[in-house]
């Protein structure tokens, strides 16, 4: 049996990371047996990041190398797609992974007034004494990164700014059907929809937040996209 070694739930999703989520929903859709594993310290796993799986002795890392893992076994999460829609889901999916993720990074980090309640759920295994000394070492690390990445320079307007033709191409597929590519969820729903899943469950009132949670056809596309792929999730 197949083991998914991922961050805990929190906030109302299935896990911490969309990467995570993105795995739990490509494993179910794979239709293969697995149980999930979960542990707060990643640095034992291949590349020191989650989502990674376990299949006998070997351990593989990352959901991208997971989804081709999965489709070694028979997985085929593009079915019925034409070359032209296979292309676009290709960009889709980078655009949520390497785009829409860094936003849900600012949110979450960057924002003082959320930073407190994802530092206490995030690393609530860390004693409250030295918590703070050690997570302000790993944000402004991690901030330092965003800033050289550039959505770290933004202000929070500019940033939903930049975000909102993301937001709106999703939309515009949605017109189509329930899903991104028609009736059924594809590997691209598997990644945009636990992308905006992540942020809609952020905590507080971010301006991203509730730029989606105010959304109803992307509200209605991650609550839809939850029950297909097997696991729903609170609003937050």
């Amino acid at each position: 049996m197949i083991t998914l070694v991922t961050f805990a739930p929190s906030f109302g999703q299935p896990a911490a990371s969309p990467f995570c989520i993105k795995a739990i929903w490509l494993l179910n859709m794979s239709g293969q047996k697995w149980q999930r594993e979960d542990i707060a310290d990643p640095r034992k796993m291949p590349k020191q990041k989650l989502p990674a799986i376990r299949v006998g002795n070997k351990v593989i890392g990352d959901s991208d190398n997971i989804r081709t893992y999965l489709e070694t076994q028979g997985a085929d999460f593009d079915t019925g797609l034409s070359d032209m829609e296979k292309a676009t889901s290709r960009a889709f999916i980078r655009m949520a992974e390497e785009h829409m993720y860094f936003h849900v990074v600012m949110d979450r980090w960057g924002d003082d007034t959320v930073w407190p309640v994802i530092r206490d759920t995030y690393f609530d295994q860390i004693p409250k004494l030295v918590r703070g000394i050690i997570t302000n070492g790993l944000r402004k690390s991690l901030m330092k990164g965003m800033h050289a990445q550039g959505l770290g320079r933004l202000t929070p307007e500019e940033r939903l700014a930049r975000i909102e033709p993301d937001l709106l191409a999703i939309t515009t597929r949605l017109w189509h059907g329930p899903f991104l590519f028609g009736d059924r969820p594809t590997a691209a729903d598997a990644s945009v929809a636990a992308m905006l899943q992540n942020m809609r469950a952020t905590p507080g009132k971010t301006l991203l937040k509730m730029r989606v949670a105010e959304d109803e056809i992307l509200c209605r596309y991650i609550d839809r996209a939850g029950d297909a792929m097997g696991i729903s999730s609170a609003s937050g």
